[in-house]
């Protein structure tokens, strides 16, 4: 595999986690700073500042809403964002479960 294809199949993992993440969690949401916690723990050492650009990214495809509280953004998965992360909906971008 190619490094920019192995570097975007990196970030649409990592957006597919993001999303499974919110699908297991309270209220289908969490902040960044425990979802930059949970992505490692998942083989995806990002920096806080990353995973908000993803959170931002998801939301502008309408997989999450976004609560900026200063330091942390709060994501909450719509009903978009969980039928993408249990593979009932795809979107370009994001890694398809299972693929």
């Amino acid at each position: 595999m190619h490094k920019t294809d192995f570097a975007t199949h990196l970030i649409h993992d990592r957006r597919l986690v993001i999303l499974r993440l919110l699908t297991e969690l309270p209220m289908y949401r969490a902040n960044s700073s425990v979802l930059t916690m949970a992505l490692e723990r998942f083989g995806h050492a990002i920096t806080r500042d990353q995973v908000k650009t993803e959170l931002s990214w998801l939301q502008e495809q309408a997989l999450v809403k976004l609560e900026d509280l200063g330091p942390v953004l709060v994501a909450s998965a719509t009903e978009r964002g969980m039928d993408v992360a249990i593979g009932r909906a795809t979107v370009p971008g994001v890694a398809r479960p299972g693929a």
